[in-house]
């Protein structure tokens, strides 16, 4: 193990090599108004001071302060700044790992401006650098390389899998000639998760529409962006990212995923020196313009009952993607329902940020969970569409720790329903 003197003394590099002039502004301005509070999902649960943003924040910000403001250096007293010990390393790392999903909310409601989100981060990297954060995600984040070394034997196993599909595909869309290509020219890159529902309906979709596409050997998701450790995030983006280049593909599509979108459509730029030759959206926004360009026929789906849509943090208020996936469900919902509030002021599911993967929190989670799951209650949905696997997960197990009864879909699942009840119709009226 490493000394403790060494833990603290790395870590406030990290902090050091954090702080742009934008993050001491956030740090230096924030007046602790108290307007962010109700912001957050996990005040909002427990109504603990513990919960509020600025207590959170000020774990570092105290810190900071005994280094960087004239008061902290010479009446720390006075200000309540603090020199950085092992202690409080730990303190900030529970904080960090457990007390935020880094949704964002927070940030939109404060009349400062201050982000509570990059804060949260630095003391997530500082975590990271002195062997603090989850177990989970750093071997999550791990394995993502490793799949890139040992690609070969992945391949293998990986396109006996897709074969899979490919059968299931053809069986369910009635088309024997549907195909799932993979490592091909093509306009489009659509990577998935693991797993089939990121894969089936999404093959469906962008076959109907007669697309150039091609699947990705590698998985969308990204667990070092969890743990703000950027060398690695990177690493596991870059995976793609040459996958993309190699392929000369116009467009990267990325599955119902809020971080993996967030990170490959706002952080990958600032990652590296060079433009990326080829444009980043979601799945969301593809099968939308599909929809309103008639390249795929949707119906009604009448056997839906009520249904509602959670607005994912990485993809809504992160991302702007609001009216897309509402647009969608016009065309395909007869019984639709708002959340209130929604778009930029949705609440936070809580378990977005790796939460979901880490099951030493899975009490602390779920307790965060409630004001998403009263939101849900009020709606009277049975059916909750969520673009977003870990908010997927989340909302699944809310609906069960809180009896809420609803059913957690993707919207790429509810759009081939759609299709293939348009393509019967189709072939009634035909004759």
């Amino acid at each position: 193990m490493p000394e403790t003197n060494g833990n603290v003394t790395k870590a406030m590099e990290v902090m050091e090599a954090g702080l742009t002039r934008q993050m001491q502004t956030w740090m230096a301005v924030c007046a602790h108004c108290g307007l962010c509070n109700d912001s957050c999902h996990y005040f909002l649960a427990e109504r603990n001071p513990k919960f509020v943003p600025t207590y959170k924040t000020d774990r570092l910000r105290l810190v900071w302060r005994r280094k960087h403001e004239w008061f902290g250096k010479w009446i720390p007293g006075f200000v309540g700044a603090v020199e950085l010990t092992e202690e409080r390393l730990d303190e900030m790392a529970e904080i960090a790992f457990r007390d935020c999903t880094l949704c964002g909310r927070c940030v939109v409601n404060c009349p400062f401006g201050v982000d509570t989100r990059q804060i949260v981060r630095t003391m997530r990297a500082m975590a990271t650098a002195t062997g603090k954060q989850p177990e989970i995600l750093d071997q999550l984040a791990d394995a993502a390389i490793s799949r890139e070394e040992n690609l070969e034997y992945f391949k293998e196993f990986y396109l006996d899998q897709i074969k899979d599909i490919e059968s299931e595909l053809r069986e369910e869309t009635g088309d024997p000639d549907a195909v799932i290509p993979i490592e091909q020219k093509a306009r489009v890159l659509y990577v998935p998760l693991s797993g089939k529902h990121t894969i089936l309906p999404a093959a469906a979709i962008l076959n109907a529409a007669g697309e150039s596409w091609t699947l990705s050997l590698f998985e969308a998701a990204n667990y070092a962006v969890f743990l703000h450790d950027i060398p690695r995030a990177k690493r596991i983006a870059e995976r793609v990212i040459n996958e993309a280049k190699r392929l000369g593909v116009e467009e990267v599509i990325i599955t119902e995923c809020g971080h993996a979108y967030s990170s490959y459509r706002w952080m990958v730029p600032n990652w590296f020196d060079e433009p990326m030759p080829f444009k980043v959206r979601s799945i969301i926004e593809l099968m939308d313009e599909y929809i309103q360009d008639g390249r795929i026929k949707v119906a009604m789906i009448d056997d839906l009952g009520p249904i509602t849509i959670h607005d994912p943090c990485n993809l809504g208020r992160n991302g702007g993607i609001y009216e897309e996936p509402r647009r969608i469900l016009r065309q395909i919902a007869p019984d639709f329902i708002e959340m209130t509030p929604n778009r930029q002021n949705s609440i936070c599911c809580g378990g977005g940020s790796g939460l979901v993967a880490n099951l030493d929190y899975e009490n602390e989670r779920l307790a965060a969970g409630k004001p998403k799951a009263d939101q849900i209650r009020k709606t009277g949905a049975c059916m909750v569409v969520a673009s977003c696997d870990n908010c997927r997960h989340q909302i699944g197990e809310l609906s069960e720790h809180y009896e809420l009864g609803v059913e957690v879909t993707g919207m790429a699942e509810l759009v081939m329903k759609a299709m293939l009840i348009a393509k019967e119709k189709e072939t009634v009226a035909a004759g």
